[in-house]
Parts: structure tokens; C-alpha cells; sequence
């Protein structure tokens, strides 16, 4: 008798365990994301304008940024080098308020400001149906994930 009891208290302290590491793996992929993701999410009041890009380096590119209405073009903001910000593109961006950095606006700007979250949720399945027993809710996760990052992929 003693022996299935602390055999069902392994069982749910493992199940603990392993839905607060899915947790804070959800968590991180939301923080991670959340960064970049808010200046396009809450745009509304923030300066928006394109970047035609002229240089990439290892992390960053640059180019010209004309923002929408009087301000007068700058040459000296940077955007996130990825697959989609090639040397001539012309892309939609708002600017991180004081900062000379842009993010890309746009569905596939979203789409690729969630990627972390996406990452997490496919990473998060695997410990939801291996560790915490809850398949149905793995698939959904995982589904959830594949989803966001397919996004991705075919709106950049």
C-alpha cells in the first residue's frame, strides 16, 4: 500500500515539475518576443515611415528612413538583418521610440517579432506530452507553434 501511494506522489511531483519547466519555457518565448512584437503591436503614436536598405553587416542593416509626413529623411537607422532585409529592399517599418533602431511592420513583421513564441510552443509540447501526460494538449500546442512559425516563413 505504502509503495503506490509514493508512486503516485512521484508521478504528480513529476508531472509539477515538468508543467512549470513548459511554463517557463511559454513564458521566456513570450518575453523574448514581446520586445520586438509590442512596437508593432501598439504602433498607434509611434513614428512610422520605410527604410530602404543600403548595408547589412553580421546583425544589422542600414539604410535610408523617410518617415510618413514633414520630418526629414535620416540615413543613420538600423533594422535587424534576417532573410527577408536584403541591400535595395524597401520595407514598412516604426521606430523604437529613442532609439535609431526600426522594426518591421506588417504581417510579416508580427509574424516574425512572434517567432521566439512560436520556438517555445513547439519546444513546450514536447514536455507537455512527455512529461506532464497530456497529448491532446501537446498536439494543440505543438500545432499552435508549427502554425506561427509557418506564418513566418511565407509572409517574409
Amino acid at each position: 500500500m505504502k509503495r503506490s501511494t509514493s508512486r503516485r506522489a512521484l508521478l504528480h511531483g513529476r508531472r509539477a515539475v515538468m508543467g512549470a519547466v513548459a511554463v517557463l519555457l511559454l513564458a521566456a518565448g513570450f518575453w523574448a518576443s514581446w520586445g520586438t512584437a509590442q512596437h508593432i503591436l501598439l504602433a498607434k503614436g509611434r513614428e512610422h515611415g520605410t527604410i530602404t536598405v543600403s548595408a547589412c553587416g553580421a546583425k544589422t542593416c542600414t539604410g535610408r528612413y523617410d518617415p510618413e509626413g514633414a520630418p526629414p529623411p535620416r540615413t543613420d537607422m538600423t533594422i535587424e538583418n534576417s532573410v527577408a532585409v536584403k541591400k535595395g529592399a524597401t520595407l514598412d517599418v516604426v521606430v523604437k521610440p529613442g532609439t535609431s533602431e526600426v522594426v518591421r511592420t506588417g504581417a510579416g513583421g508580427a509574424f516574425h517579432a512572434w517567432l521566439p513564441l512560436g520556438g517555445a510552443l513547439v519546444l513546450a509540447a514536447l514536455i507537455i506530452g512527455g512529461g506532464v501526460g497530456l497529448p491532446r494538449f501537446a498536439w494543440a500546442t505543438a500545432a499552435a507553434g508549427g502554425a506561427l512559425l509557418l506564418a513566418a516563413f511565407f509572409t517574409l
